[in-house]
């Protein structure tokens, strides 16, 4: 990120994806974070492949060495590392995976949001908060507003 000065920066997010030890990562997904970035909604900035072994212990999987199939060129997101993700970074995404899964740690700027969020700098505002609401979580209170109500 050495080339981009931070108040151009949009919001900067990272995620842990798991996949399970009987369906390893195929890299079908591969193509559809490939065109976010062509249509630079996003900028990934690392994507760092690991395996959870059997005594917990952790190791580094070279993306060339998955075994993707698909017309993607995954050097691309080979070269994706800003040196942002440290040993601890990993080690707690590693917590997170359950033992003989592969994981995927990716860390993305949001360029969508970059101009707004640049705005919002410059008159002094700061983000203080911000979340996700979990699909599961949109859905149960959809179908909660769905469900007939009682009469009390």
């Amino acid at each position: 990120m050495t080339d981009t000065n931070f108040d151009e920066v949009g919001p900067i997010d990272y995620l842990v994806v798991e996949f399970p030890a009987d369906h390893p990562p195929d890299g079908s997904a591969l193509p559809l974070l490939l065109d976010l970035v062509e249509r630079n909604i996003i900028r990934v900035l690392d994507l760092v492949f690991v395996r959870k072994n059997a005594d917990g212990s952790l190791a580094g999987i070279a993306v060339e060495d998955l075994g993707f199939t698909g017309t993607v060129d995954v050097t691309l997101f080979a070269e994706a590392s800003s040196g942002l993700i440290d040993r601890d970074d990993l080690e707690q995404a590693g917590a997170v995976l359950e033992p003989g899964c592969a994981g995927a740690i990716l860390v993305y700027e949001n360029r969508w949001a970059a101009p707004f969020a640049c705005a919002l700098r410059r008159e002094g505002a700061q983000l203080v908060a911000s979340g996700r609401i979990p699909v599961q979580g949109i859905l149960a209170a959809l179908d909660a507003l769905a469900a007939p109500t009682e009469p009390v």
